[in-house]
């Protein structure tokens, strides 16, 4: 059985290597839950998709979440 290509990697494909890898620049900067998913939709936004607005509408609600829970 042949080993699966890098590309087919299903948990760090290639968009979230390129350059600095995303987790890793969360983690470094402590980041919490919900601002780790802001950055991370941010960052593939362009790249997982054909549809760049679903990545964006996801950081929005977390972001939108963050904001609600530092008005409480």
């Amino acid at each position: 059985m042949k080993k699966k290509a890098k590309q087919d990697d299903k948990i760090n494909p290639p968009y979230y290597k390129k350059g600095i890898q995303v987790t890793d620049f969360i983690l470094s900067h402590d980041l919490g839950w919900c601002e780790g998913n802001i950055i991370k939709y941010i960052v593939r936004h362009k790249i997982k998709h054909d549809d760049p607005i679903q990545d964006l509408t996801k950081a929005k609600w977390y972001l939108e979440k963050l904001i609600e829970n530092l008005k409480t």
